[in-house]
């Protein structure tokens, strides 16, 4: 494993870095410290690859390879859940990231894939703020349209209800590039194409966990459970390493689930 050490805004930071991309490529930067953003880091971050952009509603680490999010944390509590604040639809290149290392309007102007949000609009109805921040490009994927209005978006509802029933939930989000495949990729900026995404559910009260890698394309509703899967392969997939502030036994325990209680 190699490491950098790299400063953002005053902070040293320690990444380590898995993936084959020279490092001159992967320069970190801050929307806000990593400090600053301790709602959602309780238990801990997936990777340190990437631009780490603290927002209102949401922490996300940014590639600016792929010009795609890596992972985003949300909280979403029983406060969040409802908001004064209509979806905005105002979708803008991230202004914190620099040109050439994101994604712009352009690159999905008649790319035939929605701008497929990770961190939902319908989630941050509760401040202005972070309704706005939810359209920055950096927390989109390209998406096929039938899936980013269909089985994702009845996932995003659910995820919803479940908050509501267990009085809130960390939830875990972003894009898989499967490795014996060719990224495809759309625009001048060559925004990857995600083969799958995942989302993982986790309830901090009960301490229990569901997640789901779901194929980028047209997918039946009925079929959503089909696609439950452990956090096991999600990590195996992506080489994230999620809730790693846990116990290492409860740790294991609850990312070796497969269908589980929060399903039922």
């Amino acid at each position: 494993m190699e490491f950098l050490t790299v400063t953002g805004r005053g902070r040293r930071y320690l990444a380590g870095l898995s993936l084959i991309i020279p490092l001159a490529v992967l320069p970190v930067v801050y929307a806000g410290p990593l400090e600053d953003c301790p709602e959602y880091t309780q238990y801990g971050v997936p990777g340190t690859i990437g631009d780490l952009l603290c927002r209102k509603g949401y922490l996300l680490a940014h590639d600016p390879v792929r010009k795609t999010p890596i992972w985003v944390i949300e909280h979403l509590t029983m406060e969040r859940l409802d908001g004064p604040h209509k979806r905005s639809d105002r979708f803008k290149a991230d202004p914190d990231l620099e040109p050439g290392q994101r994604a712009e309007l352009s690159d999905y102007k008649k790319s035939g894939y929605a701008r497929g949000h990770m961190a939902p609009a319908d989630n941050m109805k509760w401040d202005k703020q972070a309704m706005a921040e939810s359209f920055y490009l950096s927390n989109m994927v390209p998406q096929v349209g039938p899936m980013n209005s269909g089985i994702w978006r009845i996932l995003e509802a659910k995820v919803q209800k479940w908050a509501k029933d267990r009085g809130g939930v960390f939830v875990f989000t972003g894009p898989i590039y499967l490795k014996d495949t060719d990224t495809k990729s759309i625009g001048t900026n060559k925004v990857a194409v995600p083969d799958q995404l995942y989302k993982i559910v986790f309830d901090p009260q009960a301490h229990e966990a569901i997640a789901f890698a779901m194929p980028n394309g047209k997918l039946e509703t009925e079929d959503m459970a089909t696609f439950i899967v452990s956090i096991d392969l999600i990590e195996t997939l992506t080489d994230l390493d999620f809730l790693s502030e846990l116990d290492e036994a409860e740790q294991m325990e609850i990312e070796s689930q497969g269908v589980g209680k929060m399903w039922q």
